[in-house]
C-alpha cells in the first residue's frame, strides 16, 4: 500500500541517564568517568550543589536544565525531575543528571533510579566524592585515624518530612560510632546535638562545621557538643554545610592545608585571551584564590596572511627570528605547517624569545632559542641584539596587529632590515562574562591583574573609562610589568603591585607578598 509505514520507520531509538557524581564542589574532583559521560551529553539536568563549570565539559549544543528551576517554577517534586530524566531519554537523547556529591548518598539517586527503571529507561551510575568525604578532607579532619576511631557513620541532619518519631537509632549512633558526619544539619544542629548528649556522648566532642566545603568560599567553624550551635548563630553560620562530630576534629589545627594557602578566599579577576586565561587561572587556584575568568581579548586572524606567508617561504635568507609572545609562535609554526614546512626550514636562522615562557613555547615545536634576553620586554630584545651587531642583518619578527613598534624602530637605527608581519590580531570580544560583571557590581574582587596593555584598553573600552574607575575602586590593580603600568596610569588607575620581572610567576609571587602570606 502507497504510504505504508514499516514497523521499522515508526521506532524510535531511546536514550541513556547517567546519575554522575559532580563531587561536592570542586570541579577537580569529577571522576574521569563523569567527564567522559558529560562530554557525550545531549541534555544535562544539574543540581544547585554542582559546580556550573562542569557544564563546559558537555558539547556547545547539548540542552542545559537546572533541576531546581524546571518550566520556570523553583523548588520541583522530584517526581517531575523524574518524569523529566524519562522523558528526555525516550526522546533518543542522551542525558546526565549531574548531582552534587555522590548520587546515592543523600542524593535520591535511588528514586531517580527507580522511576527510570520503571520506565524502561537505560542508566548508568557514576559513583562521586560525597560531601562529607570532601568537605572533611579539605578542612584537615581525617574521618577515621587509628589513635581516634575506626568507624565513621553518615547520618542526614534532616529525617522525611511528616515524621513523628525519628528512624535514627541515636543510643547506637552516639556510642556506636566513632566519628559522626550529618548532611543538611544545620537547621536542625542544636536538637541533634542535644540528641547526642542524652544519649550518651561526651559533652567535650568536639565538633565542625563546614560550609561550601572544597571550594575557595569555604568556611570552618569549631566547638563542642555543647556550645556549636550557640557559635552557629552568633556567627550567622547558614547552609550548606555539613557536620563532623568526633575526637578527629581536634586534628585540623594540625593537618589543616586548604584554607591556609597564601591566596585562600581571595576573589581576582584574570583579564587574559580566553585561550590563554587558562593557565594562570590554574597557578591561582593553585595557592586558595578564587580566579573568575574576565577575557578581554580576543585573538583572530589578519586580514590577510600574504606577507607573513611571503616571509615564510623565504626564511632561509633571515639572519634572526624574534617572537615576543606566545601567541606569535603558536600562528607562526602553524602558518608553516600549512605551507608545507617544519622546524627544518630554520637551519640557517637564530631564535631569539623575550622571556622563558615564550622559550617554552618555542621549544615545543623542536627548536631551542639561542637568545632570551634578561629583561623580559622589547626594550630587552633590543638590547641584547644591540651587542650582536645586527648591522645589515635581516630580520623577521611576526608580531600582533597593535604590538609596539621599538623592536623594528631602533633595529633599522641600527642597521638591520626588519620584517614585521602581522601574525594575529587583538580584538574586544562580544561581551564580558556575566559572572565577571556581576562579580564587580557586587563589590567582592579582590584583585584584577592585567598581563598587557590591551586587556586594559579593552576592559576600559567594554565597559568606558568612567565605570571602569568605579567597578575597580578599592580592588587591588596587578600589573605585569613598566609598559602595562604606564597604561593603567593614563586610564586614571592607581598600580598596587608590579613584579621585578614581567612573568606569570613573579606576578603571583607579588600578588602572594602584597597579600601578607608566606609561602607554605
Amino acid at each position: 500500500m502507497v504510504g505504508e509505514v514499516t514497523p521499522m520507520e515508526t521506532e524510535q531509538k531511546t536514550g541513556i541517564v547517567y546519575l554522575v557524581g559532580a563531587g561536592p564542589g570542586d570541579p577537580g574532583l569529577i571522576t574521569v568517568r563523569g567527564v567522559e559521560c558529560l562530554c557525550r551529553a545531549e541534555v544535562v539536568v544539574y543540581d544547585y550543589l554542582a559546580n556550573e563549570q562542569l557544564l563546559n565539559y558537555a558539547p556547545g549544543e547539548a540542552e542545559h536544565i537546572y533541576a531546581g528551576k524546571i518550566g520556570g517554577r523553583h523548588n520541583q517534586d522530584q517526581a517531575e525531575i523524574n518524569q523529566l530524566l524519562v522523558d528526555k531519554a525516550r526522546a533518543g537523547k542522551i542525558v546526565v543528571r549531574l548531582k552534587g556529591g555522590d548520587p546515592f548518598v543523600f542524593g535520591r539517586g535511588g528514586e531517580e533510579c527507580e522511576a527510570l527503571r520503571e520506565g524502561g529507561i537505560a542508566f548508568e551510575v557514576v559513583p562521586g566524592v560525597t560531601a562529607g568525604v570532601g568537605a572533611a578532607a579539605y578542612a584537615g579532619i581525617p574521618l577515621t585515624h587509628r589513635d581516634y576511631t575506626a568507624s565513621v557513620a553518615f547520618v542526614t541532619g534532616q529525617e522525611g518530612k511528616g515524621k513523628d518519631e525519628s528512624a535514627i537509632d541515636w543510643e547506637r549512633l552516639s556510642l556506636g560510632s566513632g566519628t559522626v558526619v550529618f548532611y543538611m544539619g544545620i537547621t536542625t544542629l542544636r536538637r541533634n546535638m542535644q540528641r547526642l548528649l542524652e544519649h550518651g556522648r561526651s559533652p567535650q566532642t568536639p565538633v565542625a562545621l563546614v560550609r561550601w566545603g572544597t571550594t575557595p568560599e569555604q568556611q570552618v567553624l569549631v566547638g563542642s557538643l555543647t556550645d556549636i550551635a550557640d557559635r552557629v548563630e552568633q556567627a550567622g553560620f547558614k547552609p550548606p554545610a555539613v557536620v563532623i562530630v568526633g575526637e578527629v576534629v581536634a586534628l585540623r589545627d594540625k593537618l589543616r592545608w586548604f584554607d591556609t594557602r597564601p591566596l585562600f578566599g581571595r576573589e581576582i579577576l584574570v583579564t587574559r585571551a580566553a585561550d590563554q586565561a587558562g593557565e594562570f587561572s590554574c597557578m591561582l587556584s593553585e595557592r586558595g584564590a578564587r580566579a573568575i575568568e574576565c577575557p578581554t581579548i580576543k585573538l583572530v586572524e589578519p586580514e590577510g596572511w600574504e606577507p607573513l606567508d611571503a616571509a615564510i617561504h623565504v626564511l632561509s635568507g633571515y639572519h634572526w627570528l624574534v617572537f615576543t609572545s606566545g601567541n606569535a609562535v603558536r600562528t607562526f609554526f602553524r602558518r608553516m605547517e600549512n605551507l608545507g614546512l617544519d622546524a627544518r626550514a630554520l637551519a640557517s636562522c637564530k631564535v631569539c624569545a623575550v622571556g622563558p615562557k615564550t622559550a617554552e613555547t618555542v621549544a615545543a615545536f623542536g627548536i631551542r632559542p639561542d637568545l632570551i634576553p634578561s629583561d623580559y620586554k622589547a626594550e630587552g630584545v633590543v638590547a641584547e641584539l644591540a651587542k650582536l651587531d645586527v648591522s645589515g642583518k635581516k630580520i623577521l619578527f611576526p608580531r600582533a596587529d597593535r604590538a609596539r613598534e621599538i623592536i623594528p624602530r631602533e633595529l633599522q637605527c641600527m642597521g638591520a632590515q626588519v620584517d614585521s608581519p602581522v601574525a594575529y590580531r587583538t580584538v574586544l570580544p562580544d561581551r564580558l562574562p556575566p559572572e565577571a560583571l556581576f562579580a564587580l557590581e557586587k563589590r567582592s574582587v579582590d584583585c584584577i591583574t592585567f598581563t598587557s596593555s590591551s586587556t586594559v584598553q579593552n576592559l576600559a573600552g567594554m565597559l568606558g573609562s568612567d565605570l571602569l574607575l568605579d567597578m575597580l575602586k578599592g580592588v587591588t590593580v596587578a600589573s605585569i610589568g613598566p609598559v602595562t603600568s604606564r597604561t593603567c596610569h593614563e586610564l586614571g588607575l592607581k598600580v598596587d603591585i608590579e613584579p621585578p620581572r614581567s612573568t606569570l610567576a613573579e606576578l603571583l609571587a607579588a600578588i602572594e607578598r602584597h597579600f601578607g602570606r608566606e609561602l607554605p
